[in-house]
């Protein structure tokens, strides 16, 4: 893979998932999730059912998560890695009957792939249809009043059948931002009517809408480390040769286009890739099966190298860099786009304490919440207590760079509420 290559940007590669990028604004947007509810749209997102006898063993075999419990209507965050425990692509899975299942994500693509190359008595098919994201402390009361329904005996992790506006549809306890939350997932062809049906009864409840420039905000503060933005997926590798030619023959060239910048530099694509311990997911690997990456991890989980945490950056060397724009004497540093960068990259930057690189920080994004400007940082474990005093490197290669001073902190940075108890909502 040509490191060169990556650092440049593809002619049409800007594209609009979310809608606009702000609805009223993405200061307001970025409270919502926090103070009323907001809803965002992820129809996007590549949705596949899986059906077979073989199928429950298909998945147990390409992730690293374990099966010996999973019932109908339940849901698992999936991961998928290479040989050496490298993060391929990861999503949510739905078991949706006894050989049934709805797989979200890029992982659609690897997992069908293994099925048509391996011996599994499975059929697969491409999904259309919507998934609509509403969380924030008055979603549960606003999904409750669309449906008609009560939803409190609604396990974290579960779904709920409903119908909103005359249509079926699953309503999968979930939440991105670290809420109480619902995915509303249907057919595409009722996506319009039950969108309006929850804009409608929003008002109500100060329901938002997402932009693209606040709808990862919610991933920072949580830590939800994002495909393409935190880490790249591990798919350039000799072992992956076939799956990669039918996954870009598969894709427009902007959704199969991968990007980098930020003051990290390296030549060696590796570096770009992320095990689910690095990323923060090592409670979800489980070494009760056999399945790709399990020797690798095993190793790593044993004795980890690097965790994932949020780094929190000092005001005043932020605002210094802000102040560099309107200074005439001097080249500015690079722009610091707020919240964040909006291009879609890898935005990587190094991360170092007492003259040496200790990480690789990624997802820069200021919360008005905090009033802080926050990363996820990949670190080494004996730099990631709490509380450590680090540098990040701000400014591509050649260019100005500004020395920023930051702080370790937990990931995630915000309160986890997705579980809270909904019988006291």
């Amino acid at each position: 893979m040509n490191i060169k290559e990556m650092r440049q940007t593809p002619e049409g590669y800007f594209t609009s998932r979310w809608g606009q990028p702000e609805y009223t604004d993405w200061i307001d947007e970025s409270l919502s999730w926090k103070q009323t509810c907001s809803i965002g749209d992820w129809s996007f997102l590549w949705e596949r059912k899986f059906k077979g006898p073989d199928a429950l063993r298909l998945f147990s075999d390409t992730s690293v998560n374990s099966f010996q419990k999973f019932d109908i209507l339940q849901s698992k965050h999936v991961t998928h890695t290479t040989s050496a425990g490298k993060v391929i692509a990861e999503g949510i899975l739905t078991r949706l009957g006894e050989d049934e299942f709805l797989l979200f994500g890029r992982g659609t693509f690897w997992v069908d792939y293994v099925r048509r190359k391996g011996n599994y008595n499975v059929i697969s098919h491409a999904q259309e249809g919507f998934n609509f994201q509403v969380a924030g402390p008055t979603a549960l009361p606003l999904i409750e009043q669309v449906c008609g329904q009560s939803l409190r005996d609604v396990k974290f992790m579960h779904s709920a059948e409903i119908e909103i506006a005359g249509c079926r549809l699953l309503a999968l306890r979930q939440g991105m931002s670290g809420e109480i939350g619902f995915e509303l997932q249907g057919p595409q062809a009722h996506a319009g009517k039950v969108y309006e049906a929850i804009i409608r009864a929003g008002q109500e409840y100060g329901l938002r809408r997402l932009g693209g420039r606040a709808v990862f905000i919610n991933h920072l503060e949580a830590c939800f480390p994002t495909i393409v933005t935190d880490y790249m997926p591990a798919i350039f590798e000799p072992e992956m040769d076939g799956y990669l030619q039918e996954f870009r023959a598969a894709l427009p060239r902007f959704a199969s286009t991968f990007n980098i910048a930020g003051s990290f530099e390296s030549q060696d694509i590796h570096d770009w890739y992320r095990s689910p311990v690095e990323l923060g997911w090592a409670k979800t690997i489980k070494f009760d099966h056999e399945f790709i990456g399990r020797d690798a991890l095993e190793r790593e989980v044993a004795n980890p190298r690097r965790v994932m945490r949020t780094l929190v950056w000092n005001g005043d060397d932020v605002a210094d860099v802000h102040a560099s724009y309107f200074q005439k004497d001097q080249a500015p540093y690079q722009f610091m786009e707020m919240p964040r960068d909006q291009r879609g990259f890898m935005y990587a930057d190094r991360v170092v304490r007492d003259g040496r690189d200790v990480g690789v920080t990624t997802s820069r994004g200021y919360s008005v919440y905090f009033r802080e400007m926050l990363s996820l940082c990949t670190i080494d474990v004996a730099h990631a207590e709490i509380g450590t005093e680090v540098t990040v490197i701000w400014g591509e290669p050649g260019r100005r760079q500004k020395q920023i001073r930051a702080r370790v902190a937990a990931a995630p940075y915000k309160q986890d509420n997705r579980r809270a108890d909904l019988s006291s909502v």
